[in-house]
């Protein structure tokens, strides 16, 4: 994992230590991507943990930066991103992650 590069990363990353996220990846994309600087992908156990880690996540954002997130997806999906313009969070179920390799792009 990479160390975090701003106050909003190290919420997120907290955040999801603190819920318990399985496989946290971090990735700079600055320079790679034009939407964003930061990506960050996690794994949960189950649709209930990973709609925990949702709101876990937006409340330390939020309590850290005062920062919404413009959510898409849901635990049913097994996907969840939340987007925060300079950083974005995907969080999967395993099978979704496995599926849809999106680390690739960053890897």
């Amino acid at each position: 994992m990479n160390a975090p590069a701003n106050p909003k990363i190290e919420a997120i990353l907290k955040a999801l230590g603190d819920k318990k996220a399985e496989d946290v990846r971090t990735y700079d994309v600055r320079g790679r991507s034009s939407i964003t600087d930061d990506v960050v992908v996690a794994s949960a156990t189950s649709a209930p943990h990973l709609r925990a880690l949702a709101v876990g996540v937006e409340r330390a954002v939020r309590e850290a930066t005062g920062e919404g997130a413009r959510v898409s997806g849901d635990a049913e999906s097994a996907w969840i991103v939340l987007d925060y313009f300079d950083a974005m969070v995907h969080l999967f179920l395993p099978d979704a992650r496995a599926y849809y390799e999106i680390e690739k792009l960053w890897a």
